[in-house]
This record gives C-alpha cells, structure tokens and sequence, in this order.
C-alpha cells in the first residue's frame, strides 16, 4: 500500500503526506456500515462468579491465575 501511494504521490506531483491524507479523509468520510447482528455463544450456567468484574482485565487475570 505504501509503494502505490509513493506511486501515485509521484505521478500527482505531490507529498505523499498529501496522499495519505486524502486516503484518510475519503475514508473517513463514508459512511460506516453496520454488520448484521451477532451472534454470541454462551456457556450454561449461572453466571459470573460473586466479585468478578468483568471490567477489570487485571482481575480477571489474577483470578485465572489462581485457578491453575
């Protein structure tokens, strides 16, 4: 990708700055599609664990750590 936008900075005769910003901007600029619903697999049971966050990975680490 960086190679056609050097390409097409040095048929255009511009900066390549100019040209990824350009990119970037088009980009940007559409708008955004969203996908159909998901779809999320989910283990029986009765949930999460008294005192589990699941907000907090650092948590969720440590209490992996001490099940092994």
């Amino acid at each position: 990708m960086l190679l056609a936008a050097r390409r097409l900075a040095v048929e255009q005769r511009i900066p390549l700055a100019s040209v990824i910003e350009n990119a970037l901007r088009e980009s940007l600029a559409k708008p955004r599609t969203r996908g159909g619903p998901v779809r999320l697999i989910t283990a029986p049971g009765a949930g999460v664990k008294p005192g589990v966050d699941l907000d907090d990975g650092s948590s969720l680490l440590q209490i992996m750590d001490d099940e092994k």
